[in-house]
């Protein structure tokens, strides 16, 4: 059987250091991969900007992976913290930025499910979307920023924040509570 701990300890620290270094992974040799490709392909028809929205939701994975396995404050935040952290260091193309994006993207993905422990342990839907919109905020506010995304054409930041948004629902969200529910069933877990 195995035991959803909501419990800060060995083990809890050890599952969210793997999940953040498995996705930071997969973020730097996957997701980078296909967002530039894709990227690439769009630059000819001046919407390649939408594109930094587009997938953006992947980027989001390791924050509610974090919570599902341990269902307690602050988990996310490590998880997608600790993601960020490996992405940079095996060479990610956006460098010390990560990490920043990765702690904000993290907290605000755990907006879902706090301040309630019972909303970590449910893990349910009406959360995991909650957590996704925010962490699509988190994404999207300091980019708009830092990449002057406030230069383009207001329908360009339109579609961007528009493509952002169904990015994060589908992919932390919906993507994200599928795969958590394969694990409900394939290992029956219960909360520690």
């Amino acid at each position: 059987m195995f035991k959803r701990s909501s419990k800060w300890d060995v083990k809890a620290i050890i599952l969210v250091a793997l999940i953040g270094i498995i996705m930071g992974v997969i973020y730097t040799y996957g997701f980078n991969n296909l967002y530039n490709l894709t990227k690439l392909v769009l630059l000819p028809t001046g919407y390649a900007p939408v594109m930094d929205m587009a997938l953006s939701g992947l980027w989001y994975m390791a924050a509610p992976l974090a919570m599902y396995f341990v269902p307690t404050v602050g988990s996310g935040a490590l998880g997608e913290l600790l993601a960020a952290v490996v992405e940079m260091a095996i060479g990610g193309q956006w460098g010390a930025l990560t990490i920043l994006e990765g702690l904000i993207q993290g907290v605000t993905n755990e907006i879902g499910f706090f301040p309630k422990k019972e909303r970590y342990e449910r893990f349910s839907w009406s959360s995991v979307l909650t957590g996704a919109f925010f962490a699509n905020l988190g994404g999207f506010i300091p980019s708009y920023f830092l990449f002057g995304w406030n230069h383009y054409a207001v329908n360009v930041q339109i579609a961007m924040f528009i493509m952002g948004l169904a990015s994060a629902l589908l992919f932390d969200g919906v993507l994200v509570k599928l795969i958590t529910n394969l694990f409900d069933k394939a290992l029956k877990p219960v909360v520690a």
